[in-house]
């Protein structure tokens, strides 16, 4: 497959992922359960969430298209899929379930994922590697979000 074909194909898996977890989160944000929580002072406005992920999963898309023509991909498909399945569960157990201790152990687990594919694959993706940094950032400030909503309530 050529790496625009992938990259479409990476495109289409990350948004159903966007779209999976925003169904299965229910009212999520908006929910009574949210708006009452001692959210931490440094919690952006609503807005930022969908800029970032939207920013984050076309960068993760190029990344992953990139990754995937350089090396072998059984590990790095593998590797997405339990990204994947990390990021959809985390709306659902944090968000609809308010399982808050889980939830942050799931987005931990999900921001080691991405903590992999950082480091294991920078010195193949030189430059490229940039493109996952966003996704890394967001992914300690939406933890360190969660763990202040565990701490604080």
């Amino acid at each position: 497959m050529k790496k625009f074909q992938l990259v479409i194909v990476f495109l289409i898996i990350n948004f159903a992922a966007l779209g999976i977890g925003s169904w299965l989160m229910g009212t999520g944000p908006t929910s009574d359960w949210y708006i009452e929580q001692n959210k931490a002072p440094w919690t952006p406005p609503g807005w930022v969430f969908g800029a970032a992920w939207s920013t984050i999963m076309i960068c993760f898309a190029i990344y992953m298209a990139i990754l995937v023509k350089i090396k072998p991909y059984t590990f790095i498909i593998g590797l997405f899929t339990i990204q994947f399945l990390l990021n959809v569960s985390w709306n659902y157990i944090f968000f609809n379930q308010h399982l808050v201790t889980f939830g942050l152990i799931i987005i931990v687990l999900l921001t080691l994922v991405i903590t992999l594919f950082l480091i294991k694959y920078k010195t193949i993706l030189k430059t490229a590697t940039w493109l996952i940094v966003p996704y890394f950032i967001w992914l300690l400030i939406a933890t360190s979000l969660n763990a202040y909503i565990l701490f604080n309530n």
